[in-house]
């Protein structure tokens, strides 16, 4: 019988941090992340990352293990947690995958393309760029360089639009030439729990969050990796808003708010992703008993 492996997704908020925790429990396994922001160290409270006392009610994987500046993307993060749930699996058979990284999801479940190695001398002067030109002026090349990718992309997306550029340099083809989609078939089987809450709750519950983020120090923690400020690892909401705050362009109210707005609007993108996958079992997080009951069910059955 094939091993295997739970994906417990949903959008920011929704409470996949405890629920995970349970289901660990209950299948005596590890926790693998799907985060892309809680892989990097001192960014504890504004990625929500799990707290020390959560940390050692069950062992963590991809939680606070790369240093701000490192590369990283969800190409690397297939290869490593493919790798590590091959070994995993050695020892127990079935494990648990939580996150809300769309992205690193897919990158797990169904692979993603494979993309040529990039040179650090490529990925600084394309860097180098966007911080000194701005965004628009990458926006720009890309458009010159692969307009078919160009008129695809979220352009809003500095990451994305950067990636693309660097391989467009690299390899001097367009970056839409190396997107082919392939699904890649795993040795595992994979039970797919999506959680969601109507989403009023859903938004009140994001913006308790972010003030229990302000209470817990979410302002400091910005301040001190403020002069990182520039990293790929700090473009993120919740940071970018304090940011702003600091250079004065908004005060500190406004910037709370902003978060608010912009964790929402990614909620909802999170949702408008994961509602496309038919393979999906979506639950309240508060049924936890069905869950866990569903969970039974699927190992049993060799789902």
């Amino acid at each position: 019988m094939k091993k295997k492996l739970v994906v417990l997704l949903g959008p920011t908020g929704v409470g996949k941090t405890e629920l995970s925790l349970h289901i660990a429990r209950r299948l005596q396994c590890p926790i693998l992340s799907a985060d892309s922001r809680q892989l990097y160290r001192d960014m504890y409270i504004g990625t929500a990352a799990p707290t020390p006392e959560q940390l050692a009610c069950a062992r963590h994987y991809f939680v606070g293990t790369l240093a701000l500046d490192d590369y990283y993307s969800a190409a690397c993060y297939e290869e490593e947690a493919i790798s590590l749930l091959s070994r995993l699996f050695d020892t127990h058979d079935s494990l648990l995958l939580t996150g809300g990284s769309m992205l690193y999801i897919d990158a797990v479940c169904n692979g993603i393309d494979e993309m040529p190695t990039v040179s650090d001398e490529v990925r600084k002067a394309v860097v180098a760029k966007y911080e000194q030109e701005g965004l628009a002026a990458v926006q720009q090349e890309l458009q010159e360089l692969d307009p078919e990718f160009y008129d695809k992309v979220d352009r809003n997306n500095p990451k994305r639009v950067i990636h693309a550029v660097e391989i467009c340099r690299m390899t001097g083809r367009p970056y839409s030439e190396f997107r082919t989609n392939p699904r890649k078939e795993r040795d595992f089987d994979i039970i797919k729990i999506g959680l969601n809450r109507p989403r009023e709750e859903l938004f009140e519950r994001i913006g308790r969050r972010v003030d229990a983020m302000i209470a817990d120090g979410l302002e400091e923690e910005a301040r001190r990796l403020y002069p990182h400020r520039h990293l790929n690892s700090l473009n993120t909401v919740g940071y970018k808003e304090m940011f702003t705050y600091f250079d004065g362009t908004y005060t500190l109210p406004e910037a709370i708010e902003k978060i608010k707005r912009n964790t929402r609007v990614y909620a909802k993108k999170q949702l408008t992703w994961f509602k496309r996958d038919n393979a999906i079992t979506w639950f309240s997080p508060d049924d936890m008993e069905a869950i866990l009951a569903h969970i039974d069910t699927c190992l049993g059955e060799g789902v």
